[in-house]
């Protein structure tokens, strides 16, 4: 899905239609705790030479409604937008 790299849009800061510059939302990915309550549990039930194991099967994953970053050019504060439609595609900044 193509997105283009600057939009006039609503700013709530200045409360009028500025140029904002939009860029890519990333969500910095963690890694669980190993060590912790539900994870141990989780593993538990994994372990071992059962027939069908839990959490084993992953269900065809439905997409995600993609998140852009807008940076008035005015008063230089961001706001995030969420875009309406669910897409199976990357969010491509152009």
């Amino acid at each position: 899905m193509k997105f283009p790299k600057e939009i006039n849009t609503y700013c709530p800061f200045c409360k009028t239609h500025t140029v904002h510059k939009v860029k890519l939302y990333s969500k910095k990915g963690g890694t669980g705790r190993s060590m912790a309550k539900g994870t141990r549990k989780h593993d538990r039930k994994l372990k071992g030479y059962g027939g069908k194991r839990k959490g084993m099967k992953t269900p065809k994953k439905q997409g995600k409604r993609q998140k852009v970053i807008l940076t008035c050019t005015v008063c230089k504060k961001k706001h995030e937008r969420v875009l309406g439609t669910r897409t199976k595609k990357k969010l491509e900044v152009q």
